[in-house]
């Protein structure tokens, strides 16, 4: 599972949500989601500008956990294993 950073990151450097969207120059509601859903979707280009806003790289922003196999992954590691 993949999980944004954003919200610990921009808290760690005493940013608001605020502060934050106006430097990425991106929309303030978008911001606002990751900070209350940090298993929110967003775009590269997105991604890009929170990471420069924060002077951190993207990589920095992505938190992941690997999670048991969802249901269409079992069934290609069942099939695998019967070849």
């Amino acid at each position: 599972m993949i999980r944004l950073r954003v919200k610990e990151i921009a808290e760690a450097k005493k940013m608001s949500m605020t502060r934050l969207a106006r430097i990425a120059d991106v929309d303030y509601k978008t911001v606002r989601k990751l900070f209350r859903d940090p298993y929110s979707e967003i775009g590269l280009v997105t991604l890009d500008k929170l990471a420069w806003a924060l002077h951190t790289e993207p990589a920095e922003l992505i938190e992941y956990k690997r999670t048991p196999p969802l249901v269409w992954q079992e069934i290609e590691v069942v099939a695998e294993q019967k070849e």
